[in-house]
């Protein structure tokens, strides 16, 4: 276990600082994302060094289409997300924490034990320029993700988040200085959807992309088009021209939805949703537009 980095104390109570939800935290009891827990007053990580996948991918697969093209990074992820989405593709590491798992199993289950030290290692050994924090939700193994890309960047090494950008502004400071990329997961433009959808609000992430933006941190946008949640001209018109107004050179990565963990009845999105919200993309403005799962 780590003590957590971002966390005030609130009488018995720890409040999380660590994403938009901020916890209030009863003794012995978790924050939503289920992988901090407040042990006597003090709140703690219980996946820091836990490590659930690791993987060699290309860079565009997370996607990247814009930051050190053709080249792979050496992706990991620990258990847990912040978010419960009920399309997941990753529903069996990120929603697995919800339940009332035991502290002990987080040990004997929840991934292998690794140091920041052997990731960075892993990535040069592999010959891979960067590390991307992936699959699940890096705001939620902050303190190891942050602690391993101090260490990338002394290396050389480029550290990239693929993220729901739900984090809280404590935390956009923490990783900026050591963050070179993100992809952040734009799940719709509507506060009620996210609300029923996801169990986050809208906001904070629209607030977060501006601010990325602004901090000068090499960034791409993703919408997963679920038909009947997202797949509306108004709520794909309202992305189009959310991410024009910031910058028309931002990437849009409009990628096709499968039926997946809860929403196995869905069906997959037709090729004409996608072409339709490319379409709104362009008459928005924005110069790089990128269709997905097709």
């Amino acid at each position: 276990m780590k003590e957590c980095y971002l966390y005030q104390k609130s009488g018995d109570y720890t409040v999380c600082a660590t994403c938009n939800h901020r916890c209030r935290i009863a003794p012995y009891k978790r924050g939503l994302c289920g992988v901090r827990e407040n042990q006597k007053g003090k709140l703690y990580s219980l996946i820091y060094g836990r490590i659930i996948a690791e993987n060699i991918d290309p860079i565009e697969k997370k996607p990247l289409f814009h930051f050190m093209p053709g080249t792979h990074s050496l992706s990991i992820a620990s258990v847990g997300c912040n978010f419960r989405c009920l399309w997941c593709q990753n529903w069996d590491i990120s929603q697995c924490t919800k339940e009332n798992i035991d502290r002990t199993e987080f040990t004997n289950t929840m991934g292998v034990e690794m140091e920041p030290e052997q990731i960075v290692q892993h990535a040069k050994r592999a010959s891979c320029p960067s590390i991307s924090y992936t699959y699940t939700e890096p705001t939620i193994f902050l303190e190891f993700a942050l602690d391993t890309m101090k260490l990338a960047q002394k290396e050389k090494l480029k550290n990239v988040w693929v993220s729901n950008g739900y984090m809280t502004k404590e935390t956009l400071d923490l990783i900026s200085p050591y963050l070179d990329a993100i992809n952040i997961d734009l799940k719709g433009f509507s506060e009620e959807n996210y609300l029923k959808y996801s169990g986050a609000k809208l906001q904070p992430v629209l607030d977060n992309i501006k601010e990325f933006y602004k901090r000068k941190i090499h960034l791409e946008v993703t919408t997963l088009i679920i038909p009947g949640i997202n797949d509306d001209a108004k709520q794909l018109q309202g992305i189009a021209n959310f991410l024009a107004r910031i910058s028309k050179n931002i990437p849009w990565h409009i990628s096709r939805f499968f039926p997946a963990y809860k929403m196995t009845d869905t069906p997959i999105t037709p090729i004409e949703t996608l072409e339709l919200a490319e379409k709104l993309g362009k008459y928005a403005g924005l110069k790089y537009i990128h269709l997905g799962n097709i």
